[in-house]
C-alpha cells in the first residue's frame, strides 16, 4: 500500500490512487464498481469518496407530501412507501501539500451503514496522518462524528479543523440544554464531543474566509444555524453544498419543500432557494452530501423548480 503523504504525491499519483478505492457502503453501486469519481478543478484534484449511506423515513425526507405523492418519489430513490437511502459522499481534495476533507463522515456515532470513510481512503493508500484539514460545514454526527474514534482518539491527528463561527457557538453553548428544544439535545452532545475533542486546533471561519487560496467560506444557514457551503474558485466555480441542499431528486423538483432535520426550516428553504438559483445562473458546479453518487453536477431552472444534470 502506498504511502499517501501530500509532500510526496502528484497530481497523476493522486489518481492513480483514487482509480483503485472500492465504493464500499454506497446505496445503489454494484458491487463490481472499483473506480471512484475524481476531477480536478482548477488548482485542485477532487477524489469523491462514499461513508457508505443513511437510511431516512418518508417523515424526514418528505414532511410536506402527502403520501400519494411520497412514495412514487422515494421508489424513484430506491426505496419505498416508508423512506429510502442517501449516500454520503466526502471530497478528499488536494492542493499543493495539503490534503482537506469536507466534513469526516459519521464514524460509529451514526446508522451501521455508514462511517466507512476511513477505511475507505485507507483502501486507497490514504493515511488518515496523511491528512492536512479538515473542514466541517456542520456538526450533525453523520459530518462530523468521525472526528474521534471508539477510544476518544483523534482519527485525523495531524490535521486542521474549520468551522462556522456561528456553528461553533450555537453547539457549544454551556446553556444549550435550558435554551433549546429536548430534540437538539442529543445533536448538541454529539457535536460537542466532537467539537472539543479537537478545539485546540480549531478554526472559527465566517463568509469570506479562505481555507486555502481559491477555496472559500459560504454562508448557508437553516439546516443548522452556522452551515456552511465551500466554493473553489476555478472554471464555473464549484460549491460544495454540505446539507444546504439535502437531496438532488426531492429538493431540485420540489425546492418549496422542507426537510426534516432542518433546524430554522424557513430560512433553510430560503437559502436553499438562494443556492440553487445562482447555481443556475452563474452554471456553477455542485457537489452534494447525500445526493446520489458521486454527486456532482448542474442544476437548470426547470419552470419554478430544477433539474439536477450529472456532471
Amino acid at each position: 500500500m502506498t504511502n499517501f503523504y501530500p509532500n510526496s504525491i502528484n497530481r497523476r499519483e493522486f489518481f492513480s490512487l483514487a482509480a483503485g478505492a472500492a465504493l464500499a457502503g454506497v446505496a445503489g453501486v454494484p458491487a463490481h464498481a472499483q473506480a471512484i469519481h475524481r476531477f480536478d478543478h482548477g488548482d485542485f484534484d477532487i477524489a469523491v469518496f462514499s461513508d457508505g449511506f443513511l437510511t431516512l423515513s418518508a417523515d424526514i425526507l418528505l414532511p410536506d407530501a402527502t403520501p400519494e405523492v411520497r412514495e412514487p418519489i422515494l421508489r424513484s430513490m430506491g426505496g419505498d412507501k416508508t423512506g429510502a437511502r442517501v449516500q454520503a459522499n466526502v471530497p478528499l481534495i488536494r492542493y499543493g501539500n495539503d490534503l482537506i476533507l469536507i466534513d469526516n463522515g459519521a464514524g460509529g456515532n451514526f446508522q451501521p451503514s455508514s462511517g466507512r470513510l476511513a477505511d475507505n481512503l485507507r483502501s486507497t493508500g490514504v493515511d488518515p496522518a496523511s491528512i492536512t484539514k479538515v473542514v466541517f460545514t456542520h456538526a450533525h454526527p453523520d459530518h462530523s462524528g468521525a472526528t474521534t474514534t471508539a477510544d476518544g482518539k483523534v482519527l485525523y491527528p495531524n490535521a486542521k479543523y474549520f468551522i462556522g463561527q456561528a456553528e461553533w457557538d450555537f453547539w457549544t453553548d454551556k446553556d444549550f440544554e435550558m435554551r433549546r428544544p429536548v430534540a437538539l439535545h442529543g445533536f448538541a452532545k454529539g457535536a460537542q464531543r466532537d467539537l472539543f475533542a479537537v478545539a485546540d486546533r480549531i478554526t472559527r471561519v465566517k463568509e469570506g474566509d479562505e481555507i486555502v487560496p481559491g477555496m472559500s467560506v459560504v454562508n448557508t444557514p437553516g439546516h443548522t444555524p452556522g452551515h456552511i457551503s465551500i466554493e473553489l474558485a476555478g472554471r464555473d466555480n464549484l460549491i460544495v453544498t454540505g446539507d444546504a441542499c439535502t437531496n438532488d431528486v426531492i429538493f431540485f423538483q420540489h425546492p418549496q419543500w422542507h426537510f426534516g432535520f432542518d433546524t430554522d426550516a424557513e430560512l433553510a428553504l430560503k437559502n436553499r432557494r438562494d443556492l440553487l438559483d445562482r447555481a443556475a445562473n452563474e452554471k456553477l458546479k455542485l457537489l452534494g452530501y447525500h445526493w446520489t453518487y458521486p454527486g456532482v453536477g448542474y442544476a437548470e431552472i426547470k419552470g419554478n423548480a430544477y433539474r439536477f444534470v450529472a456532471a
